[in-house]
């Protein structure tokens, strides 16, 4: 089968994976599931892989087969999986966990200390065929696109990740600032609209990002390259400030609007990330805020994202592409190109 595959780290998008011929991978534990790949989504995190970011934080074998954001129709399962059956539309859960371990025993499933990551430390689903494990595998409602959800696989679960802590902090009336109004973004603020009745502050450099943010449920828009987004949530707020901010962005310059815009108490959610935290003690000590990180989300947040875009309650903006294309997409995506999610098609 063909495969996109990085064979070593580079900053050169345009010539970061091959394709290559490889074997179709083969059902080796009882509980394995093979799925035929109809949609795998491109993330940011690919690029970051890409160039070698994450390989302090977790072991990689390369050559590996990206693609972490994966969907498709059970090909193949292990003897002893009950789940789903062959035939059966599914999604991916990135990571594959083993069940036992005291974090999967807390419902901790992604500080899993057995874990396999999909495209990240194993094979991921740039590819015809994908090897993952029943535990990992969501059915589809019927009428669900597998190619068209595929981004939820991370991008969608990251995002409900982030908005569902938000959202336990968050009464009706309540400020909540989105950061970042792309591939993640657009799908926390239809997760907050769906999830909350706080008023949504909405903030991008593109006006095109902010209407489409205006059309999925922010209240308030702010063009942060043209206006100062501390004064418009101090006014927005009586200088209380926002009481959760959702940092999609997650660059030196946005996390360090958190003493300005976070309410006493309240909390700045850090998504996107490359950039740094360089605040001062004292001034989470005087505002009383905290930083907070968000890595994916559990198998059954996953399980409540379906549920939300099986109601219609949050829908992807996508645009398709060929596997051939997938650098491409890469540099694309490098370059701020991309509005919504990209989704790489198999051949």
């Amino acid at each position: 089968m063909q495969a996109a595959r990085l064979h070593e780290y580079t900053d050169d998008m345009s010539e970061a994976l091959s394709i290559d011929d490889v074997d179709r991978p083969e059902i080796d534990r009882s509980d394995g599931v093979l799925v035929e790949v109809e949609g795998a989504g491109w993330c940011q995190t690919d690029n970051h892989i890409i160039e070698g970011m994450w390989e302090e934080y977790a072991p990689q074998d390369l050559p590996m087969t990206l693609g972490h954001e994966n969907a498709g129709i059970v090909a193949e399962t292990g003897d002893e999986v009950t789940l789903v059956e062959e035939g059966d539309p599914v999604i991916c859960h990135p990571v594959q966990t083993c069940g036992i371990c005291r974090p999967c025993r807390l419902g901790e499933d992604m500080y899993c200390e057995n874990s396999a990551f999909n495209g990240l430390t194993t094979d991921g689903g740039f590819a015809e065929y994908l090897r993952t494990n029943e535990r990992a595998v969501i059915p589809l409602p019927d009428g669900v696109d597998p190619t068209e959800i595929a981004p939820h696989a991370d991008a969608g679960i990251t995002a409900y990740h982030a908005v569902k802590k938000a959202v336990d902090e968050l009464n009706p009336g309540d400020t909540s600032v989105v950061i970042g109004v792309g591939g993640l973004g657009h799908i926390g603020i239809q997760c907050l609209d769906a999830m909350s009745a706080a008023d949504i502050v909405a903030v991008d450099i593109k006006d095109e990002a902010l209407e489409l943010a205006d059309e999925l449920g922010a209240r308030h828009t702010v063009n942060s390259a043209e206006e100062d987004l501390a004064d418009v949530v101090a006014d927005l707020t009586d200088d209380a400030g926002a009481q959760q901010v959702v940092d999609f962005v997650g660059r030196d310059e946005t996390t360090a609007l958190a003493p300005e815009i976070v309410a006493a108490g309240g909390d700045h959610h850090i998504v996107g990330y490359g950039g740094h935290i360089h605040e001062p003690s004292q001034a989470l000590v005087n505002g009383e805020f905290a930083f907070r990180g968000t890595l994916v989300g559990k198998y059954a947040e996953l399980q409540e994202l379906v549920s939300l875009v099986d109601r219609g309650a949050v829908e992807l903006h996508t645009e398709r592409h060929d596997l051939d294309e997938i650098n491409t997409v890469a540099e694309r995506l490098e370059h701020n190109e991309i509005e919504g999610r990209a989704v790489v098609l198999p051949p």
